[in-house]
């Protein structure tokens, strides 16, 4: 079930690690050893051309995993993540056009 609030994804660990997903083959096996040790919440940064397809495969297959995405630049971002099955997104900086856009997905914009 997607978290509601940024608070809630906060709350499940006292790091979220924020993951380069460079191949998509990786994604899965990666999410799955971090949620084994115990971290659930996992930000992947939209710095790769296979970030959306990682969210996605761990959206799919990884139940306990909380996938989010990272370094949201654009509305567009949001729209795209919403679709891979994103949880929540992170941005490095703060915009109302990028407040508007995360709508009722958590969001923690950078400041």
């Amino acid at each position: 079930m997607p978290m509601r609030t940024i608070e809630e994804v906060l709350g499940l660990a006292p790091v979220i690690p924020v993951l380069t997903i460079e191949r998509s083959e990786w994604a899965v096996p990666l999410a799955r050893a971090l949620v084994a040790g115990g971290l659930r919440a996992l930000e992947i940064t939209l710095r790769t051309d296979v970030a959306l397809d990682a969210v996605r495969a761990i959206a799919q297959s990884v139940p306990d995993a909380v996938p989010g995405v990272g370094t949201v630049t654009t509305p567009e971002d949001f729209s795209e993540a919403r679709a891979a099955g994103a949880h929540f997104a992170v941005s490095p900086g703060f915009s109302s056009d990028l407040v508007t856009a995360a709508g009722n997905l958590p969001y923690l914009p950078g400041i």
